[in-house]
């Protein structure tokens, strides 16, 4: 079995450059590594070309954003398996990438926990992933990318990622791949990555975005539960903003709403 990894990256020198020691720093491994860069003028080219004999493949060309680029990465890649690192995020120091590649026994994708970690705070939690995932879990969270090996037949044949979409192709694939297209899977709980929230999916300014996108995927797949997931998520949303609110915040400062859960 063979693992293909594939970093995308468009001027993130610094983040960059932090993926690939990573990476390169599991070589003992057999796996193909793939950089696809979206013709970076910050530096990028210089770190790909300084790690070059580490790398099987890359290339350094204008896209037309995020899923163009992981799908130029999955065209290239020869491997059964294919795995997301992108620029700025991590695989873990002390981890054993072969272990982890062990333990992949013939799923379409095999997805392990993933460490989040906060650039500007400096603190990290490890996030825990459920063994079952179902719709009403992916109306509201998706699988982890940097955690999860997928297997390029099953990528090429759901057509690759949308590229209609711009932050949320990652997880209408693993939505459509569980709930619609009974494709095998397995959690493990263990830890190999590291995500920085300090891409374009953690932005809280693309939160609209991000709801938007995944309304129109809900609608037009699955429109037996457009309605109640519709209605469902207009009610967590006043629930957000209640939570959010200057007077809320206020009064759970001053103790005062201890006994409601907000």
């Amino acid at each position: 079995m063979k693992v293909s990894i594939i970093t995308i990256n468009y001027k993130n020198a610094t983040g960059l450059r932090r993926t690939v020691e990573s990476i390169i720093n599991q070589r003992h491994v057999n796996f193909e590594y793939l950089i696809i860069d979206g013709n970076s003028d910050d530096g990028s080219v210089d770190i790909i070309k300084e790690f070059e004999p580490h790398i099987d493949y890359w290339v350094s060309e204008p896209d037309s954003g995020i899923y163009n680029a992981m799908n130029k990465g999955i065209r290239q890649a020869t491997g059964d398996y294919i795995l997301f690192v992108n620029s700025g995020d991590t695989i873990k120091k002390e981890a054993n990438l072969q272990s982890v590649i062990n333990q992949i026994t013939g799923e379409d994708i095999v997805y392990f926990d993933m460490e989040i970690a906060d650039n500007l705070s400096g603190t990290s939690d490890i996030k825990i992933y459920p063994d079952k995932p179902d719709f009403k879990y992916f109306a509201e969270d998706s699988l982890p990318h940097t955690a999860s090996f997928i297997k390029k037949d099953l990528l090429v044949n759901y057509g690759y990622y949308s590229e209609e979409n711009n932050i949320t192709s990652d997880w209408a694939f693993f939505m459509d791949a569980v709930c619609l297209r009974n494709s095998t899977y397995k959690h493990i709980s263990d830890c190999f990555s590291t995500f920085y929230i300090d891409g374009i999916s953690s932005d809280a300014t693309n939160r609209q975005l991000l709801m938007d996108e995944r309304n129109e995927h809900i609608a037009a797949v699955y429109p037996l539960y457009n309605s109640v997931y519709k209605d469902w998520m207009d009610k967590k949303q006043e629930l957000y903003k209640l939570k959010t609110s200057v007077s809320v915040r206020y009064l759970k400062k001053l103790g005062l709403l201890k006994w409601l859960k907000l």
